[in-house]
């Protein structure tokens, strides 16, 4: 069974195609960032107008690429939200057409879904049931993960998430756009110690998260006459708070839920910092480690073909539904096989 998915949700045009027995055969991406950086940030109606001029372009590239023709593929998977309403539109207006072409089903998919699935596309991949951390620019969240459609949230932030914090301390700094890896980057030159900011919400139980706080005292901490060495110092002492933070609330969660396995997923997943020092916390627990690959952290079409092809391959159709900007992942379900 072979299910084409496409990514629009925000600044990456993507396509790829899952095979259930051959795994991922294509997958192709588009970045918008150049595009934005000369704004800042993302601007919404830029990015769906990109999206409009290269997706058939990039369809057409992943299906070459995996040797197919559209009429071979078994279903058309494609993000529904969350993300901004008018690139999702794209997508899911072109997914829509080319399944009424092709006459096969069309599957919305959960975007966070998709990054919550994407170490499945890995090898060794986890087994259900784990607990997931989703850090990214827009979500930061604990998850307990039983199955596809079975998420139970365990904590969450109460404002920035890990990864705006990033992006917005690396603005604050001087740093092109996208921050969050050029913040990471200059960290690596930074000293230990001379900075130190607090590990929010590490004082109290509970899995929840705050990084707005720590942003502002970073704000606070920064001078007009920083050297770069100074920029440096300041970039590792924030990167280490935000990663030991989000380290203590994995093993809590990990000890909460009783659970021997640990998925991280999201753009910040890709950080390095983060990824050592959660070894160190799996690894004293016995715990398993799990991540995407580094090209599969950020936004991309792989998780929704895989997304898609999990629900497919149990017998659940749709005829898709109408984007949603918005899209709580607490009202998501298993899939179920159509009824008749």
């Amino acid at each position: 069974m072979r299910v084409l998915g496409l990514e629009t949700s925000c600044d990456e045009t993507a396509a790829a195609i899952y095979d259930g027995e051959a795994g991922l055969l294509a997958h192709v991406l588009h970045s918008q960032a150049a595009m934005h950086a000369e704004y800042g940030g993302v601007v919404p109606e830029l990015a769906a107008r990109d999206h409009v001029g290269r997706i058939q372009m990039l369809v057409a590239a992943v299906l070459a690429e995996a040797g197919l023709a559209a009429s071979e593929l078994d279903g058309i998977a494609y993000t529904a939200g969350p993300g901004l309403i008018g690139a999702l539109l794209v997508g899911g207006a072109f997914a829509a057409g080319l399944a009424a072409a092709i006459e096969k089903p069309l599957l919305p998919i959960h975007h966070l879904e998709g990054h919550l699935l994407a170490p499945m596309l890995e090898t060794p991949r986890p087994q259900f049931p784990f607990v997931a951390l989703l850090v990214s620019g827009g979500h930061t969240m604990l998850a307990r993960v039983d199955g596809v459609g079975r998420y139970e949230i365990l904590g969450e932030t109460l404002d920035d998430a890990a990864g705006e914090a990033f992006d917005k301390t690396a603005k604050a700094l001087g740093l092109p756009y996208p921050g969050g890896p050029e913040l990471a980057k200059l960290a690596k030159d930074g000293r230990p110690g001379v900075f130190r900011f607090s590990r929010p919400m590490t004082d109290r139980p509970g899995l929840e998260f705050s990084f707005s706080g720590l942003k502002t005292a970073v704000l606070n901490q920064l001078k007009p006459d920083f050297d770069s060495q100074a920029k440096a110092d300041l970039a590792r002492a924030f990167e280490e708070a935000v990663t030991d933070t989000l380290a203590i609330k994995c093993e809590r969660a990990l000890d909460a839920t009783g659970l021997s396995a640990l998925v991280v997923a999201g753009g910040v997943g890709a950080n390095q910092r983060l990824r050592a020092r959660l070894k160190v916390a799996t690894d004293k627990r016995g715990a398993g480690l799990f991540f995407p690959r580094p090209e599969f952290c950020t936004d991309n079409a792989a998780m929704i073909a895989y997304a898609g092809w999990a629900r497919l391959s149990v017998g659940e159709r749709s005829a898709g539904l109408p984007a949603r900007a918005r899209w709580p992942l607490h009202e998501l379900r298993a899939p179920a096989p159509a009824t008749a």
